[in-house]
This record gives structure tokens, C-alpha cells and sequence, in this order.
């Protein structure tokens, strides 16, 4: 440790500042600046976003801000420039802050202006995992999972189980802005505990998919549909080791993807009719609190949200429990869908496989399906 530049003693070189309180280390540091934070917001006019209490929101007339706050980094965002100005000359009177302008680089991601929107990416991101990984030259592969390779061959341990760790942890921070690795890295996580060789292999082809797709993103276009419609998948007891389904799904706000998931569900189902019916309960919750939020913000249009599913049975038995004789196991939480299309608050309709775009949520696909 050293003296502060400025604040070095002549008379005692080697002595160093005694610390009394900090905002980085204690356990009660981020509650309180969060505190700190949140009352002053409240006193200036923002309301506290009830849905994520990371979001405030300011609305006078027509003019609307947003800010999202993750620990001490910001983001505003509004319709009304002279509003954001003058509420960040409030902010500058208070903490000590700077402005940075419009995000380039934020939290990890960049932000790209392209001709109807913006594109979210990970470029930097993805290139260090590369070099943690030593993979820097590698080839590149086309998919991220192979539809013939099973899950595990061997029990060889793998020689290095902190690496793997390390390399799969990142790989999740990845999955923000990149869909199409989500079932890959769902998949290896499950292995955190023992990792063998051939677990180190599937890493070792994600990481050559990555490769190959450093130039990809998420895109964001300026969709002037606020309507809902979210897709939902599930597998079939796909999992060898436990004979668990893995359930999937995309929410799209217009014509942007906004929500994705790929979990392995909590219990077994006993046929695809019980497994999708599972997912579409998932994917149900995830709509319900994206239309909470919407409605907070007043961005909310009234419609229903659309829920598509590709297997005819949990369609059928979100409408009418015609299955009943078949579903007395099922956790009576997964009912819930059935609830929220009886009160019109959500539509399900049938969609082909080939239409179904959480099938990659859910399972290894061929090339082309990909």
C-alpha cells in the first residue's frame, strides 16, 4: 500500500491511510448505496419500479426516463433530451458521477449503431474467453453441440476441474446476448461437480463455435409492435442420466427478442403432453411479469399476449382439462396457464415443429435446422 498522490507525508514515508469505511468489501455496502441511491431518486420525481427494483422511471406529459441502475454503473434513457439533462444536473449535485454519453460499452457489452436499430454484442468478451481457454487459433465449427454425441462416454475426471469451471462460468455471462449458446451451456453446467474428458471436449466445441461467430449479436430494430408473442418447447425425458425433459423458450416484443431460456425441468414427466405442458407454465410466468412490467412503464397495448406450442395435447389441456385422468400428478403450479387463458389474459396456438423457434432451447439440431 502507498500514500495517495497529494496526500503523501514527507515526515512518514511508509505510513499508509487508516481505512474507516468504504463502499467496495463490507457486506452491508451495496444495501446501503443502494438506499443512498434509491432515496435520493424518489426525492427528485422517479418512481420505483415494483417488477425490477434495479428500474426507475420518470414521466411528466409525454416525456418519459429510464434509468437502470447495476451497483454504481448507469444507464438513462428517454424521449426527452432537455429532461435527461436537467435530471443529470441533479445527480452531478449529489454524487460523483460522469457521463459517458451514449453507451458504447456497457457492463461487458457494446452497443452498435446499424442502419434500423442497434446490435448488442460480445465481441471483446468472447476473444478473452478464447485466450483463457488457449483456443485462440483454433478452427472454427459451425454448431455449438453435435446431435450424435451423447451427453458423456467416460468417467475419466478431467485434469483440470477449476478451468472448466472458470471457462463454463463465462460462458453463461455469454448467453446475455447470445441465444444460440443457451442449451449448450445449460448442458455443461449440469457437470460443474465432476467434469470428465469428454465434458472438456463439449467445452472445447463451443468454444470453436464461438470462433467462427465473433461478429454476431443481438439485433434490435425499431419495432413499433408492442405485442407479445413468446414460443415454447420442451423435449422428452432427454437427459440419460436422470431421464428429465429440458424446456425451452423465446419471448419476442415485436419483432425483438427480449426473454430466453433453456432449463432442465425439476421433475420427470411421465409423456411429451406433461413435459411441454411444463414448459408452457414457464414461459407463462416469464409473459406475466414482462406485461406487469410493461404495464408499469405504460407501454402495455391491452392485448393478449400469444403463446405458440407444437404438440396439440397442453394446447388442448390449457383450454380444457380434457387430459385430466392423465395430469393428477402434475404440481398443481403448472396449472396455473390454464387459469391465465380461462380470464383472456393469454392465447396458446399450435405451431408446427419446423415454425418452432424455442426448438433450439431444447435439444442438439442438424446444420441446417440450426
Amino acid at each position: 500500500m502507498k500514500q495517495p498522490p497529494g496526500y503523501e507525508d514527507p515526515n512518514h514515508p511508509d505510513h499508509v491511510c487508516h481505512l474507516q469505511r468504504s463502499l467496495y468489501g463490507l457486506k452491508q455496502a451495496p444495501r446501503a448505496w443502494f438506499k443512498r441511491l434509491h432515496d435520493y431518486l424518489l426525492s427528485t420525481g422517479f418512481s420505483s419500479s415494483k417488477t425490477d427494483v434495479s428500474l426507475f422511471h420518470y414521466s411528466t406529459d409525454t416525456s418519459r426516463v429510464y434509468l437502470l441502475v447495476y451497483v454504481n454503473d448507469i444507464i438513462m434513457m428517454g424521449n426527452d433530451p432537455t429532461l435527461i439533462t436537467s435530471l443529470l444536473k441533479r445527480l452531478f449535485t449529489t454524487f460523483k458521477i460522469r457521463d459517458l454519453s451514449a453507451p458504447g460499452f456497457f457492463l461487458g457489452i457494446e452497443t452498435i449503431k446499424i442502419d434500423d436499430g442497434l446490435m448488442l454484442s460480445q465481441r471483446r468478451y468472447m476473444n478473452d474467453i478464447l485466450t483463457r481457454a488457449g483456443m485462440t487459433d483454433c478452427k472454427p465449427l459451425a454448431m455449438p453441440a453435435a446431435v450424435t454425441q451423447p451427453v458423456s462416454t467416460t468417467t475419466t475426471p478431467h485434469d483440470n476441474p477449476t478451468q472448466y469451471r472458470r471457462v463454463v462460468g463465462a460462458l453463461q455471462y455469454l448467453t446475455i446476448t447470445r441465444p444460440d449458446l443457451s442449451y449448450s451451456v445449460n448442458r455443461l453446467c449440469q457437470f460443474m461437480h465432476s467434469p470428465t474428458t469428454d465434458h472438456w471436449a463439449l467445452v472445447k466445441r463451443v468454444l470453436r463455435y464461438i470462433k467462427g461467430i465473433l461478429d454476431y449479436g443481438l439485433h434490435i430494430t425499431v419495432s413499433y409492435s408492442a405485442v407479445i408473442h413468446a414460443f415454447s418447447d420442451s423435449d422428452w425425458a432427454g437427459c440419460p442420466l436422470d431421464r428429465k425433459s429440458t424446456g425451452g423458450y423465446a419471448v419476442f416484443l415485436g419483432k425483438n427478442l427480449i426473454s430466453w431460456l433453456s432449463r432442465k425441468q425439476r421433475t420427470v414427466a411421465r409423456s411429451s403432453t406433461e413435459a411441454e405442458y411444463k414448459a408452457l407454465a414457464d414461459v407463462a410466468a416469464e409473459v406475466t411479469w414482462v406485461v406487469s412490467l410493461l404495464r408499469e412503464l405504460g407501454l402495455h397495448t391491452g392485448d393478449p399476449p400469444t403463446l405458440w406450442c407444437d404438440n396439440l395435447g397442453p394446447t388442448y389441456l390449457c383450454v380444457n382439462p380434457v387430459f385430466h385422468t392423465g395430469t393428477k400428478h402434475v404440481e398443481i403450479d403448472f396449472h396455473f396457464i390454464r387459469d391465465k387463458v380461462a380470464s383472456g389474459d393469454m392465447l396458446v396456438h399450435f405451431v408446427l415443429t419446423k415454425d418452432q423457434l424455442a426448438d433450439i432451447f431444447t435439444k442438439p439440431l442438424p446444420g441446417p435446422r440450426f
